[in-house]
């Protein structure tokens, strides 16, 4: 019955792996549509050459260049006067991905900023402290005076990514490149002065830099380099770069180099004290602005998380934007999209065009000033948290009125950042008659030119005290909204107290997709999409009696045509009446059985979701199908035939629901035109970082109250394991090394009881157990993680989600351990079994027949062997393994000397199956001797591990063989010594494994004459003195413990504490960690051996094998 409950166990824990894994894998292979549109160019790459005291690279330097006639790359860079932006490419990148920005950057330079609209500017909805107060002052500027020089850097493609060599090398050439722009603009100036060329602009004194994905890094790593120039960089741009760690944090270096940097980047923020330490002076990076732009849920390269720069940077000085949140752009985008997707490229364009001062020609100099306009440029309107909705942010301020006999009270000449400014205004038509509202709802369905009024005591009572208005008509030129104290007064009848407010400018821009064309003119068609959302609340309103919207008359929208069709729908509305709480247990549920909601009509304009589990971890399927729409006889049920004309009616009248998504880690998601949409935003929840609250998602959702609907909402499994793979797949490798660690400990443990030597198998079987063993060895590390998170300045994160993230990760984990043991674990058997079987046939073959050439080959073979050399490695095997491996370790590369270590606990494993196969076979065959002596022995020992050998050259070569083992059987000893190995194998070949991006990067550059880095070396040396000096069960070391007697330090207990460093380093999304504990067990084996050997050339005993020398 036990053998059957753990069969059930582990094939439950193996088919949660298989399902996640499976189900993760067919989502994230489906193609993505990102709605991006394409890019063109005609580039041209000029190369920069390099001086002649510089000694030459394989690097480059690229100038880029527009259009698609020739030129003379000589006299093109004589001319540079522009301000200079160097671009860095990302893991495997080119210097050709710079065309996009490049050829867009011109196209905005000689086409003008931007139009102008009057939407809410994003600057108001930020935390205070956050924006100096100047920054709203700031101007954007009415034309570019300056256009952008774009260089390059040709990095060859390498994969920057998975080496920290290559990272440092890559950082070491963009700091020369940054040099040698600078010295070229100085070139080019000093060569047109000596031609008699007029020159008026100065000389750039810094570079923006623009890196995508590993660039932004290496632009972050260029800015602290010691060689650097001081305020050579000044302005940062990233796309889709990883700040807070590696993509893949699997090699030591590549982790320890990350961790350098940004260390580096948190103390230069932070005051200095000057060599006299008299005074605080200037903290280095003062000057240095950064933002990070991430691509959203679909990249799957590089997490949001990754990208933020929260705890690096401060917010003064930076901030972390999504794409889908990004002014004009709202769209998510894959990993090398984002590099030509227009929408994005042209916003950024701008940006960088609005950061060059018109008068000095270079980059606004303050710093206040430039994070001011880096925000006014890709912040939308839209904050980027869900608190925007209840925030109060109208400063009670006059400004100027239109009336309808088309004159202006200014009132106080108070400038106010909701008012329209004095040119956008109807005075040529005025307005039409006056329209008084008497419901709670209104709607606006052509340009009418008429004023309506609402009552906010009459229609905001009964607790409908938040108002809402969401329509396609442009602020200010097409409505204008106002507060009034009185209806139709003058605003110098008010005292100053009670003016009369504009609040046009408080709409805030949405994305909409294209509305509906007419078919004929006059002809009634579908309702536009919503492009702005106008919000106000209780505070808001408070003292004013009445709320107007102003509508522009159809012939004067700004001598524009006007829309195809009119839309404004707007509603005062009980705020907790669209709350919606969905809990985790109903979410779960929503898996198997979607949960269906009715909206009635006349229900509220704004429904507010709050889900408890993030959208990032569970992408809900959100569906609206209008059910009715005030139409008479208009509420089909749902099955009936005119379901279709209600359908055709409703899309007449009622406008797409639009929902807008808040995520604490990536921001803001907009997904308009909602009827069917999977929603989902790229957050993180459940990690060890995350803070409270950031396991929620908070949706609001506009529909139009005129209509009924029947919403449908339901969890994608496959994209739930699809989110679950990428934002946890560095956690599932930490563990499974803990995984490997805790059987490792169960089989020690049992060599120093004396009991039968588990299999890995049944050592992981033994481990997933519940109670006792899974509570210590499951939940333990994450209660552990959360006492260190109470016991520090580190954030707690939430204990619910994150204990259940971490509990499916651990099953997860011990699933792929299990396959892997299962899948080696045959491969070792099928192989020793044919190995048997052609010995066995051999042998018969040998005593049958006489073949000449076999005798002829035995005889070479005999005399191979008997060579010195051969003799040597034969009986050193472990030592020239060792030497071997260290050797490549130290030279060539770690994944090589970890090759070696891996070849020799396969021949280990090898052997001494072979043994116990053919052991059992003469056993289960009848014979009567013992197969410690006579011709079993002899022929048995054919199969045995050729490291049992005596050697006094090594330390790791010596073999007791006074063991007490010498009563077990052979057949049982040889099982364990496979046990043992197999272990050793299946851990080891894991640090293999996370080596292999490096070898990837290591064979592209393999002509470099480089050694590998020192850290990753030393640890590697470590792993291979575990592998190779505890290669059998007897080898297991033993230290006192000091100030104890009779205590002892055991490699189990090391296994174990092994296993929860492992356990902290994945929990911490730190993978590469789990190299030191097993270093840290290879240094202790190692040294318990030398200790060993010299007492025992000592004479005295130091051996300890088991507790007890024989079985009961």
């Amino acid at each position: 019955m036990q053998g059957l409950k753990a069969k059930i166990r582990l094939a439950a824990v193996v088919g949660i792996a298989i399902w996640i894994s499976l189900a993760g894998l067919f989502h994230l292979l489906k193609p993505i549509s990102n709605g991006c549109i394409m890019t063109y160019m005609y580039p041209t790459y000029i190369p920069i050459s390099t001086p002649k005291n510089v000694s030459s690279t394989k690097y480059g330097l690229h100038l880029y260049h527009e259009g698609w006639r020739r030129i003379d790359f000589n006299e093109h860079i004589k001319k540079l006067n522009g301000v200079p932006v160097l671009f860095i490419p990302g893991n495997g990148g080119s210097y050709k991905q710079v065309r996009s920005l490049a050829a867009e950057s011109d196209r905005a330079y000689q086409g003008g900023p931007l139009e102008r609209t009057f939407y809410h500017e994003a600057t108001r909805n930020l935390d205070k402290g956050v924006v100096h107060s100047d920054v709203e002052g700031v101007p954007l500027p009415s034309q570019y005076t300056h256009m952008l020089d774009w260089f390059a850097v040709d990095l060859e493609g390498e994969h920057s990514a998975m080496d920290g060599q290559i990272l440092d090398e890559h950082t070491t050439y963009v700091v020369y490149a940054i040099h040698r722009i600078l010295d070229l603009y100085k070139e080019s100036h000093d060569a047109r002065i000596k031609e008699g060329a007029a020159f008026s602009a100065s000389l750039p004194k810094s570079v923006i830099l623009v890196g995508h994905s590993m660039g932004g890094f290496v632009a972050r790593a260029a800015t602290v380099h010691p060689d650097l120039r001081k305020s050579a960089v000044e302005t940062i741009l990233t796309l889709s770069t990883p700040h807070q760690s590696p993509p893949l944090a699997l090699q030591p270096s590549l982790g320890h180099y990350y961790a350098s940097v940004n260390n580096e980047w948190r103390e230069g923020y932070m005051d200095q004290t000057s060599q006299s330490r008299h005074y605080p002076s200037v903290p280095v990076l003062s000057r240095i602005v950064v933002v990070s732009i991430s691509g959203g849920y679909n990249d799957y390269q590089v997490r949001s998380k990754l990208q933020s720069l929260d705890g690096i940077v401060p917010p003064t000085h930076g901030f972390t934007i999504s794409s889908t949140g990004m002014k004009n752009v709202w769209l998510s985008m894959e990993h090398q999209v984002i590099l030509w997707c227009n929408q994005l490229v042209v916003q950024v364009s701008h940006t960088l065009l609005s950061l060059i001062d018109p008068e000095r020609g270079q980059p606004v100099s303050d710093v206040h000033k430039r994070l001011g306009i880096l925000m006014k440029m890709l912040h939308s309107g839209i904050s980027q948290n869900f608190n925007w909705l209840g925030q109060s942010q109208l400063p009670k301020q006059s400004i100027q009125i239109p009336f309808p006999n088309g004159k202006i009270d200014s009132g106080s000449q108070m400038p106010h950042v909701f008012s329209c400014p004095s040119h956008v205004n109807w005075n040529d038509d005025g307005l039409e008659r006056d329209l008084y509202i008497q419901t709670t709802s209104i709607t606006v369905l052509a340009m009418d030119g008429r004023r309506r009024w609402l009552d906010i005591q009459k229609l905001g009572s009964n607790g409908r005290n938040h108002f809402v208005f969401v329509t396609n008509l442009a602020p200010c030129s097409g409505v204008q909204l106002h507060l009034w104290p009185e209806k139709e007064a003058s605003n110098s009848e008010f005292s100053l107290d009670k003016r009369i407010v504009e609040v046009t400018s408080k709409m805030v821009h949405i994305p909409s997709r294209p509305a509906p064309r007419q078919i004929e003119p006059g002809s009634q068609t579908e309702q536009p999409p919503p492009s702005a959302v106008f919000w106000l609340d209780p505070d808001d309103m408070r003292g004013f009696r009445f709320l107007t919207i102003s509508v522009a008359p159809r012939q004067t929208l700004s001598g524009r045509p006007p829309p195809a069709t009119s839309m404004g729908v707007g509603q005062f509305f009980y705020a907790k009446e669209g709350e919606r709480v969905f809990s985790p247990w109903m979410l779960l549920h929503s898996i198997f059985s979607q949960k269906d909601l009715l909206l009635k009509e006349d229900h509220p304009l704004g429904f507010n979701l709050s889900f408890s589990i993030s959208l990032g971890l569970l992408p809900v399927v959100l569906s609206l199908k209008t059910t009715g729409c005030g139409i008479k006889r208009s509420e089909f049920p749902l099955d009936d035939p005119g379901e279709i004309e209600a359908s055709r009616l409703c899309k007449l009248r009622c406008f797409p629901p639009v929902a807008l998504a808040w995520d604490a880690t990536s921001g803001l998601h907009v997904f308009p035109n909602l009827y069917s949409e999977t929603l989902v935003v790229d957050s993180s929840p459940a990690l060890w970082m995350s803070t409270q609250g950031s396991e929620k998602t908070v949706v609001l959702l506009l529909v139009d109250p005129h209509c009924s609907y029947k919403t449908s909402l339901s969890v994608s499994f496959s994209a739930s394991a699809g989110r679950f793979l990428l934002l946890y797949f560095s956690k599932i490798i930490g563990l499974t090394i803990a995984v490997v660690f805790f059987a490792l400990m169960r089989q020690a443990y049992a060599w120093e009881l004396d009991m039968p030597m588990p299999s890995m198998l049944s050592a992981v079987e033994l481990n997933l157990r519940i109670l006792l063993p899974f509570l210590v060895l499951g939940i333990l590390p994450i209660l552990a993680a959360l006492f260190l998170s109470f016991s520090s300045s580190l954030s707690v994160p939430p204990f619910p989600s994150f204990f259940t993230v971490s509990i499916i990760c651990y099953l997860v984990a011990n699933g792929a351990i299990i396959v892997l043991v299962l899948i080696s674990q045959l491969g070792f058997y099928i192989a020793a079994a044919i190995h048997v079987f052609v010995k066995k046939r051999w042998q018969a073959w040998e005593r049958n027949f006489s073949f000449w050439i076999l005798h002829w080959f035995l005889n070479l073979s005999t005399r191979f062997l008997s060579l010195k050399v051969v003799r040597i490695i034969r009986l050193n095997p472990l030592a020239i393994s060792a030497l071997v491996a260290v050797a490549l370790v130290c030279f060539v590369h770690p994944a090589l000397g970890l090759l070696v270590l891996l070849l020799s606990h396969a021949i280990s494993c090898h052997n001494a199956l072979c043994s116990f196969l053919m052991a059992s076979f003469r056993s289960h065959s009848g014979s009567k001797q013992s197969i410690e002596s006579g011709n079993g022995v002899s022929a048995s020992m054919h199969f045995m591990p050729k490291y049992s050998s005596e050697s006094k050259l090594s330390p790791l070569n010596e073999n007791n063989c006074n063991s007490p083992d010498s009563a077990r059987s052979f057949a049982e000893t040889q099982l364990e010594i496979f046990h043992h190995q197999h272990g050793l194998l299946i851990l080891h070949l894991l640090a293999a494994i996370m080596f292999v991006p490096s070898v990837v990067a290591w064979i592209q550059r393999i002509g470099a004459e480089n050694f590998p880095w020192f850290l990753d070396s030393t640890l590697c040396i470590g792993v291979v003195l575990h592998g190779m000096s505890d290669s059998k069960p007897e080898f297991n070391f033993f230290f006192p413990f000091p100030g104890f007697r009779g205590w002892e330090i055991r490699l189990s207990s090391v296994y174990l504490l092994a296993g929860y460093v492992s356990y902290l380093s994945g929990l911490a999304l730190a993978p590469y960690r789990v190299f030191y504990p097993m270093a840290a067990i290879g240094i202790l084996s190692f040294t318990f051996r030398i200790i060993q050997r010299r007492s025992r050339e000592k004479g005295e005993t130091y051996h300890r094998g088991r507790r007890h020398s024989h079985r009961h």
